[in-house]
């Protein structure tokens, strides 16, 4: 059976694969060698402008030359490497391999030995997974993010002055603005980006066990602490862990994982606030013709984005704590299980992508049923009983909660009529009438400032 959207075990691959094939470039197996092949392009010339003294011979342009390997890196390159990785039985070697025959082809064959100088697998696997991660996050990831909150915040200011009824408990309660609500979440998504954006992408680099032994053994002159942060800082853009065993420690990961996570959380939260909203009718749905909301119910317009949204929200949520969870955690020196657990990072990225554009195309759908929401409004008057209590309570009114309490929790019906009759006949000031009178579930709204 050959390998197709339809073919492909995870959705990911089929069902969403338009919606995350862009991912590919990051997170793919192809990925992750032409990241490696740019971190062994990026060592050696930074250790030929140390200079190394067995480098001096080699010039500008082979460097120049060298930097093409990476930006010409094609399909059939990676292919080349999973061949020779047929035989070493280790991707990381069969990189080195690939780029020693490339070596020998642009001259360079007396310096070949240099290509993974002093390193482990592990130098190259903990520089080049974050630098894929955190060119995916601001290239990818992020913008996404960005574009459903301004869809967001759009949609907040543009309702921003409709009341509508709070629901607390799922009970009445008092009421608020319905732009008010959704940018709860917009400030929320801004708050965990704002802390997001501290968390910085590590990377390890300090050979077999992280103590430079090979680089020190070779070259007792060179700092080669000061090398390394020099050159995962401004080679990769990264931020050099200092003290680590064969591998990374992963708790930067970690908390990016984890901040993830609670961009999620929040856009479940809305996903469900949403969905609910049009359960009880104050949002209809844009129908696209042709489009079938249930095969048996010809009537119904089911909020699907909002529910594939939360699903793949979940999933990605599920694995994203596997991740932060295992990754800190290796036996002594290093075990293998980061490895093969590190390699799905893509998947909860990938799963991400698909609740954001789900809920970008969900959001793009509404249409606000304004009727409703104030009909709503307009059958709950018991709501402004909290306002007309605590203007007793500063007026010196005896007991006014309990007062309001007997009024609202005996009578089956409170409209505007049943209000005012109780407000006529409260012990009161007629200014003081006055002012309760003009209390109501429309104007009952409080404040709020974006």
């Amino acid at each position: 059976m050959l390998f197709s959207s339809l073919t492909a075990v995870s959705p990911i691959d089929g069902r969403y694969h338009n919606t995350t094939e862009t991912l590919a470039n990051y997170f793919s197996e192809y990925a992750l060698i032409r990241y490696r092949v740019k971190v062994e392009i990026a060592y050696f010339i930074a250790l030929a402008k140390l200079p190394l003294p067995q480098l001096k011979s080699v010039s500008e342009q082979q460097l120049q030359q060298l930097l093409k390997i990476e930006e010409e890196f094609s399909e059939n390159d990676a292919a080349h490497i999973k061949e020779i990785e047929k035989t070493t039985n280790h991707d990381v070697k069969a990189v080195e391999y690939f780029l020693k025959e490339k070596f020998d082809q642009l001259g360079l064959k007396e310096v070949k030995e240099f290509i993974h100088f002093g390193l482990t697998s592990q130098d190259i696997n903990n520089t080049a997974t974050p630098l894929s991660l955190k060119e995916a996050w601001e290239e990818v990831l992020a913008p996404q993010i960005v574009q459903v909150t301004s869809l967001l915040r759009e949609k907040a200011i543009s309702w921003e002055n409709v009341p509508m009824l709070a629901r607390t408990h799922g009970q009445p309660a008092s009421p608020t603005r319905l732009g008010k609500e959704l940018y709860v979440f917009v400030d929320r998504i801004k708050e965990q980006l704002s802390l997001l954006s501290s968390i910085p992408f590590s990377a390890k680099f300090g050979g077999a066990t992280g103590n430079f032994n090979a680089h020190v053994a070779a070259y007792s002159h060179v700092d080669w602490i000061e090398f390394a942060n020099r050159f995962v800082t401004d080679s990769l853009g990264l931020k050099r862990s200092q003290v680590t065993t064969q591998i990374d420690h992963y708790d930067h990961m970690a908390a990016f994982f984890d901040a993830l996570k609670r961009i999620n959380t929040i856009f479940i939260d809305l996903d469900r606030d949403v969905w609910t909203y049009i359960s009880m009718n104050y949002f209809r749905q844009k129908i696209k013709k042709g489009e079938v909301g249930s095969s048996a119910m010809p009537h119904k317009v089911n909020p699907i984005d909002f529910e594939n949204s939360e699903g793949n929200f979940g999933i990605a949520n599920a694995v994203f704590e596997h991740l932060s969870a295992k990754l800190p955690i290796s036996r002594l020196q290093r075990d293998l299980t980061d490895s093969t657990v590190s390699r799905n990072i893509g998947v909860p990225i990938a799963h991400m992508m698909i609740g954001l554009k789900s809920l970008e195309r969900g959001l793009h759908k509404l249409i606000l049923a304004e009727d409703v929401v104030q009909a709503d409004l307009e059958a709950n008057w018991v709501v402004v009983a909290e306002g007309i209590q605590t203007i007793l309570r500063r007026e010196g009114f005896p007991e006014p909660y309990e007062v309001l309490k007997e009024l609202t929790r005996t009578n089956q019906v409170i409209d505007k009529e049943t209000i005012a009759v109780f407000v006529e006949k409260l012990d009161v000031s007629g200014s003081v009438k006055k002012e309760l009178l003009t209390l109501s579930p429309q104007t009952y709204v409080g404040i709020f400032k974006v």
